[in-house]
């Protein structure tokens, strides 16, 4: 008997352009350090962020790369979308964060308020919320956030 191969009902989704950026640049974050030793180890799987603030950062920093499946496996099971759209006409270019409230090593939920900027189809803007974050088997996850005017 012949074997059939599975028809796809949907067709592939190409891979979104994703912003190179070096190991040893520094990292999109915003802390000083090269990206390979600060969000890229947690992008790679090498390493979980510790606290809140942390993940928030790496999250940014996979919006700048467009890492996608990062995206996905730090957000809350709960809450999560099937996927993540990127727009191309976003260029993320700068994060503050203006305040974290627990989320540490010791907290098991956390809240981050941040500002980041962007241009988009080269006009500059911000985005600024306030996000939660929960410990989900261990880890932080992405819950939810909230725009702030």
């Amino acid at each position: 008997m012949a074997r059939r191969t599975p028809r796809r009902t949907t067709p592939p989704r190409p891979a979104p352009a994703v912003s190179a950026v070096r190991a040893d640049a520094p990292c999109p974050c915003g802390r000083g350090d090269a990206y390979g030793a600060c969000c890229g180890r947690f992008h790679a799987g090498e390493a979980h962020a510790p606290t809140a603030e942390s993940l928030m950062r790496s999250r940014y920093s996979a919006f700048v790369v467009h890492d996608e499946p990062y995206l996905l496996r730090t957000w809350a099971a709960r809450t999560r979308p099937p996927r993540v759209e990127f727009d191309p006409d976003m260029r993320w270019t700068g994060l503050e964060v203006t305040e974290a409230t627990d989320g540490t090593l010791f907290h098991t939920t956390g809240t981050v308020t941040f500002v980041a900027r962007y241009t988009h189809g080269g006009e500059p803007g911000a985005l600024h919320e306030r996000s939660r974050f929960e410990k989900e088997d261990g880890a932080w996850v992405y819950v939810d956030g909230t725009f702030i005017d």
